[in-house]
């Protein structure tokens, strides 16, 4: 008699879970709305005669506010719309230079090569289209951690508890990561949290040139934005963001519908002077448990 019960209540949870993930992704277009009737974010125009489309970043205002806000010592906050295909969003100064520096120094002592996720295995491999170092920061290791990790939930309205640890990457002179999707096309990977739903990538250095992360299946004009020419070739692939100290980038590999998004393909450019630190955060469509 129990055995029914235990498995009708089974597969009304399994049932809820993309229930749940439609009413996320919702809420979250909805709170986006809700910033920009406010003006919080930026996006781009589309008023006047010779106004281009509505995914031409041309428009957008790039602001570089260097100023320092108050007695904390942080820099202005600011949220960007960069793309609607894929969704994605450039926090500027999301984190502070203390948070970036702390991040890097607890990485140092454990890099190793970075792996790639084996699709039939699920274990980490070696790969040529990852030429980085990296490790991972667990979930919640100190203070420091827990507290970006509530930013990160306050930012993308998604619960820490669904997100897997921070990885952090190096990236030296002629080092990339190939484009590539963040989400899994396989069953096993998806057993502890199911799908990766969105990324949070923070940048902890700046690159003096090269390594930007590269969309090149965006939808939109890329050619004629403001720093077109600041851009490595890498860059001038599709839609890219340029490494900045303490900017997090959080891009969605779902869209609203709770498919997959193929436009989040993306990658790390190679890094041409300088080197580049990261830190990524991947959130799951349930709580990952570690």
């Amino acid at each position: 008699m129990a055995r029914p019960k235990y498995s009708s209540r089974l597969q009304a949870r399994k049932a809820s879970s993309p229930a749940m993930v439609l009413a996320m992704l919702v809420m979250f277009t909805f709170v986006i709305l809700i910033l920009l009737a406010l003006g919080i974010l930026s996006i781009p125009s589309t008023s006047g005669g010779d106004s281009p489309k509505a995914n031409d970043l041309s428009t957008i205002v790039r602001n570089n506010m260097d100023r320092i806000d108050g007695d904390e010592g942080r820099r202005e906050q600011w949220v960007e719309l960069i793309s609607w295909e894929p969704r994605a969003f450039v926090y500027h100064n999301f984190l502070t230079k203390d948070e970036c520096e702390h991040l890097i120094s607890l990485a140092k002592p454990n890099m190793h090569k970075s792996t790639v996720v084996d699709s039939e295995t699920g274990k980490s491999k070696d790969s040529r289209v990852r030429t980085s170092s990296g490790t991972f920061l667990a979930r919640g290791r100190d203070k420091v951690i827990r507290n970006i990790e509530k930013k990160i939930a306050d930012f993308t309205f998604l619960p820490a508890e669904h997100g897997e640890g921070l990885q952090v990457l190096h990236y030296e002179v002629g080092q990339k990561y190939e484009p590539h999707f963040d989400y899994f096309q396989d069953q096993l990977n998806t057993k502890n949290g199911g799908q990766r739903m969105a990324t949070v990538l923070m940048y902890l250095s700046d690159v003096e040139e090269g390594g930007e992360t590269v969309f090149p299946a965006a939808k939109g004009n890329f050619s004629s934005v403001p720093w077109w020419d600041e851009l490595s070739d890498c860059g001038k692939k599709g839609l890219s963001v340029k490494p900045k100290m303490g900017d997090a980038l959080l891009f969605w590999s779902m869209k609203p519908d709770a498919t997959l998004d193929p436009s989040s393909l993306h990658g790390g450019c190679p890094v041409i002077k300088g080197n580049k630190w990261s830190a990524t955060k991947w959130l799951r469509v349930n709580e990952y448990k570690v």
